[in-house]
């Protein structure tokens, strides 16, 4: 995943309601499979079985975050954990059509959650959060952003 995507992520993070923060989640994880991919391509295992470490720390955030008291919460708990199986195998294997599987999995969640972020109104998760403005400034094709120095403290209040 490259600096950009992560600061753009960090952002979204920042100002995400419930239902953005799963799908932001599965959007990292489809990223890290990618890139998992990628770097088994090019033979740099090691660099694989990190970006899968990194795929399945966002499934285990999914995991937990999951309410399984609910018919669709147990079976989303179902495909996460099938999802983690799949990918420790393809770790150990280097298969990449196991993670290739698991990829597209995730991509189809990612597109239900897509419509679901389309009817959920609720409040972002964090609050005193900074401000962040963007806007097109000093050229006709730059965009700059600028955040706003409000408050010191910011995120979640304990």
């Amino acid at each position: 995943m490259t600096q950009e995507k992560k600061q753009e992520l960090t952002l979204r993070i920042s100002q995400a309601n419930k239902t953005q923060m799963i799908t932001i989640l599965y959007e990292m994880v489809i990223e890290y499979l990618s890139d998992s991919r990628d770097a088994i391509s090019l033979g740099e295992k090691e660099l694989s079985e990190r970006y899968l470490t990194y795929a399945q720390s966002c499934i285990d955030e999914l995991i937990r975050s999951v309410n399984r008291s609910v018919e669709l919460g147990r079976n989303l708990h179902e495909i996460y954990i099938f999802s983690k199986k799949e990918l420790l195998l393809a770790g150990v294997t280097g298969n990449i059509h196991r993670i290739w599987k698991v990829e597209n999995n995730f991509k189809s969640l990612h597109d239900a959650y897509l419509e679901i972020e389309n009817t959920d109104t609720s409040g972002q998760v964090m609050g005193n959060t900074q401000a962040v403005y963007a806007g097109l400034t000093y050229g006709r094709h730059s965009l700059n952003e600028a955040v706003a120095a409000g408050q010191m403290n910011r995120g979640f209040m304990a």
